[in-house]
């Protein structure tokens, strides 16, 4: 299946479970989630489908999270060709256009702070990197380094929420 397609509600809601749970994955890859939102169905609104995925990501576990973040390359890199980021349907690119590729010191600064996060929490730094630059998104990553484990998986959460929130409403809404 088109990993950028685009479907109705209604044609959403109609997929075989197999097929629904495949375009969910293309969104998000923790299975969990993925099987919550498929077994919720049908839904009669977007807003609905909406709330169902926030729930859904409020019980991950931090190994579902982990699962989750397989899905997203490091803020700042570029996305290996050929690399399994085609589960975000190509959307990280989009995302991620706020920061400015051509600045090396900025680029730089993005890679040691990648380092250092991963380091520190053993997963890669995620956040809802649309509509923000470059420096926002390295002036986040510094902050929350200052977190312990537990809050930042909290963190880590709620940013996967609002990703999935935007994907979600691609999807649907095209």
């Amino acid at each position: 299946m088109d990993e950028t397609a685009q479907f109705s509600l209604r044609e959403f809601n109609d997929l075989p479970g197999d097929s629904a749970r495949q375009v969910l994955l293309n969104c998000c890859p923790a299975r969990r989630w993925a099987d919550e939102l498929v077994s919720a169905r049908p839904y009669a609104c977007a807003d609905e489908l909406l709330a169902r995925s926030a729930q859904a990501v409020t019980g991950l576990e931090p190994d579902d999270l982990r699962q989750a973040l397989s899905g997203h390359p490091r803020i700042g890199a570029p996305e290996p060709a050929g690399q399994a980021h085609r589960a975000a349907g190509g959307w990280s690119g989009q995302e991620q256009s706020g920061v400015d590729r051509a600045d090396q010191e900025l680029m730089q600064a993005l890679a040691a702070g990648n380092r250092a996060y991963e380091q520190r929490f053993g997963h890669i730094y995620l956040v809802c990197a649309t509509g923000r630059s470059g420096a926002e998104l390295l002036d986040l990553l510094q902050a929350r380094l200052g977190h312990d484990p537990a809050a930042e998986w909290r963190v880590v959460a709620a940013e996967l929420e609002k990703i999935n929130r935007i994907r979600l409403r691609k999807l649907i809404e095209g």
